[in-house]
């Protein structure tokens, strides 16, 4: 079960996106506690966030007129902040936000894009949002993380009227930081299931370059409803439970 979801969230990042909504359940059906599961989760995809940082290393640059030299610690910050809110807080609160959270995440994948365009260069305010916007997400993306990078996309189409591809570069970079933070802070913290771990991560590895490979023959609306379909079912499964 653990290589299956490994090889779909490896494809559906490599593709779309939410491979969060595959790895995070499979590990709760394979007993991991929701918290141990959520860290373990952040940890196998790291390395198709970080491979994907390295592809696009030559059109990274700053977004709404802020360089990286800012942006970057900024979200290593709110990542490691995240990441300590889920490591000290009770798991009950978890336990209790979690379906919420994939909610919000859901409803980013299914409107994300959307609204990216609606929102696209509507406000003209000074740079400090900017900064305070990607620190509150950065430590959403270290606590949890999904859609997390559609999520910054978005709020920077306020401060800046760039389109989604030149986006992606910066985004995957800063996805990338609040990650490594996180998942720095849950293994120096032992909560790490290796096991797990070491069945899914390979899967995970190769489920993304599989996934890059066939995206090119499915139409990118078919691949995108399936994913919000498979969001939404997971979201419903965590309410019920």
């Amino acid at each position: 079960m653990l290589v299956g979801a490994g090889l779909l969230a490896g494809a559906m990042n490599a593709v779309a996106g939410g491979g969060s909504f595959v790895t995070f359940p499979a590990l709760v059906f394979a007993g991991l506690p929701p918290v141990i599961a959520n860290t373990t989760s952040t940890v196998a995809l790291l390395p198709g966030t970080l491979a994907s940082s390295w592809a696009y290393r030559d059109g990274i640059s700053g977004i709404g007129g802020l360089p990286l030299r800012l942006l970057v610690p900024v979200t290593l910050l709110g990542g490691l902040i995240g990441a300590l809110l889920l490591l000290f807080s009770p798991s009950r609160t978890f336990d209790a936000v979690i379906p919420w959270l994939l909610l919000l995440a859901t409803l980013v994948f299914a409107g994300g894009r959307e609204l990216v365009h609606a929102l696209s260069g509507k406000a003209h305010t000074g740079k400090a949002p900017v900064l305070i916007a990607q620190f509150l997400i950065a430590i959403y993306g270290g606590y949890f993380g999904g859609a997390v990078g559609l999520m910054m996309m978005a709020v920077w189409s306020l401060f800046d009227a760039a389109d989604l591809k030149s986006m992606a570069p910066v985004r995957t970079l800063l996805t990338s930081a609040a990650n490594t933070m996180a998942v720095l802070c849950f293994i120096v913290a032992g909560a790490v299931r290796w096991p797990e771990l070491a069945a899914m991560l390979p899967a995970v590895v190769a489920g993304g370059y599989l996934g890059a490979r066939g995206a090119r023959f499915l139409p990118p609306a078919l691949i995108r409803g399936a994913v919000v379909v498979l969001c939404a079912g997971v979201t419903v499964y965590f309410f019920r439970r």
